[in-house]
């Protein structure tokens, strides 16, 4: 990544300051991986792996867990990690965020015996962790999930569908929100770690996205689960997810962030290079205006992530749905823009495949709709500011 100055802004400390060299570090010594773009199921699987331990064996994976199970995860350290590794690779950034948010209801909700179960592990890169709330008619309605858990004895069985899953068949372990109270709606889900060798587990199929990476659906059929295996308590389950993405929303706007900077210093680097109508692109006004667009986007969405951030660092038990609401609605709508801008820059050589350009514009794209819509992040603002001008009237 070219630009650090935004490492001297108030809101970072000599821990991320560390970390961005740590990543420098990492980046250098992994370009063997970070260059493979694998095609087909089986060898986006295996480099997701290897991605994973690669991670894990440098350290970098602990920054997605409870930190000596304290319950407290940076925020700021999460997001510099997914903007400097979306900015390398997608999927480098798709393996460790995956392992944040597939452990992060274990870090922030989990008993003792389920961390001490599960995060060395992740942390390690030696399992792979994966979040499972969606469902074929719940996505952003998550009171609408109809996957049933019904206590039976000393364990619940688990029944019915998830759908757009990350991690799906590659997974050791998925936390799956399901519905233990069927009158309840909302107040009516709990969360459970469930063993991807459990009995009445089936990944049954692969989803295939603009860019790849290990996506499915999960079929559940009496899966017996453990009562130990709860995350919280009966009923918690819409307040562990909730709080999980208020956590991990705002890296979703990082990784964006990433890629949306990576596509600019291409595109300022092409426009130096292009010859038309005997000049060079940059010495257009017309592409000397976009580029100008393109960097008060970046920066305008940066300083939105990383406030958002540095909130929830300064008070972890505080939520901030406000402000990682807007990290993410901004960042991502802005970083499609960026990138569209790019593509055009690069001319007919912008939608050439394998370009780099050409695939931020694939990778990009499904930001604007995981861990909640633009939509719903635009009613998520809303509602606050609602709620705080009644209390102010």
């Amino acid at each position: 990544m070219a630009d650090h100055a935004f490492l001297d802004w108030p809101f970072f400390d000599q821990e991320q300051r560390s970390l961005a060299d740590r990543l420098h570090d990492w980046i250098s010594g992994n370009q063997d991986i970070l260059a493979e773009h694998p095609q087909g199921d089986a060898n986006i699987d295996a480099h997701c792996r290897q991605l994973v331990s690669r991670l894990g064996d440098a350290g970098l994976l602990e920054l997605c867990v409870a930190n000596d199970g304290a319950g407290a995860i940076s925020v700021r350290s999460l997001c510099l990690c997914r903007q400097t590794l979306s900015y390398q690779s997608g999927l480098a950034d798709f393996a460790f965020a995956m392992q944040g948010l597939g452990s992060g209801p274990i870090s922030l909700f989990g008993s003792d015996d389920q961390k001490k179960r599960y995060l060395p592990n992740v942390a390690a890169g030696k399992s792979i962790a994966a979040f499972a709330l969606s469902e074929p008619e719940a996505g952003s309605d998550v009171g609408a999930i109809k996957t049933t858990a019904r206590k039976d004895g000393d364990a619940y069985l688990l029944n019915g569908t998830k759908t757009w899953i990350s991690n799906a068949g590659i997974a050791d372990h998925y936390v799956v929100f399901a519905r233990t109270d069927e009158a309840a709606a909302t107040r009516g889900l709990s969360a459970f770690v469930v063993d991807a060798g459990t009995p009445g587990l089936d990944v049954s199929e692969r989803i295939q996205v603009s860019a790849p990476h290990p996506l499915g659906t999960l079929q559940f059929e009496n899966c017996r689960v453990p009562s130990g295996n709860m995350v919280s308590g009966p009923g918690d389950g819409f307040r562990v997810a909730m709080g999980t993405l208020d956590v991990f929303r705002t890296s979703v706007g990082a990784a964006a962030l990433g890629f949306a900077r990576r596509a600019f210093d291409e595109a300022v680097a092409r426009s130096k290079e292009r010859v038309a109508f005997g000049k060079h692109l940059a010495d257009f006004q017309i592409t000397q205006a976009k580029i100008a667009d393109m960097a008060v986007s970046i920066d305008a969405a940066a300083l939105l992530i990383y406030r958002a951030a540095w909130t929830k660092d300064r008070a972890p038990e505080k939520r901030i749905s406000r402000e990682a609401a807007m990290a993410k609605l901004y960042a991502t709508e802005e970083a499609q823009r960026v990138i569209d801008q790019a593509v055009q820059l690069f001319g007919g050589l912008g939608v050439v495949s394998g370009n780099v350009v050409e695939n931020l514009y694939r990778e990009v794209r499904s930001l604007r709709i995981y861990e909640g819509t633009s939509e719903i992040q635009k009613l998520i603002i809303a509602a606050d500011v609602m709620k705080g001008s009644d209390h102010a009237a």
